[in-house]
């Protein structure tokens, strides 16, 4: 019998998980989220969907300090990202 483990390297590959990466990177983008609004949202104990941990991992979220707060947003790789798929529809 042979498993498989759903992880950063075998997760990009899913379907699922790349719809959510997506679905992930679209919300950061239509406005300023702190790290906690995003962890409330977006965190899970579940370790088959790694969405947060995958997006970070592939680089496409980035964080800066703005008057205090943790702001998320999509990194310039990200917003690439939403870019290609948005013209592939």
């Amino acid at each position: 019998m042979k498993l498989e483990m759903s992880g950063a390297g075998n997760s990009a590959k899913d379907p699922v998980i790349e719809a959510l990466i997506l679905d992930l990177l679209q919300w950061l983008a239509n406005g300023e989220r702190t790290y906690e609004e995003v962890m409330e949202a977006w965190r899970t104990s579940c370790p088959r969907l790694t969405v947060w941990e995958d997006a970070n991992d592939r680089g496409l979220i980035a964080s800066e300090q703005v008057n205090g707060r943790k702001v998320i947003r999509p990194s310039s790789s990200g917003l690439a990202l939403l870019d290609q798929r948005s013209r592939r529809q």
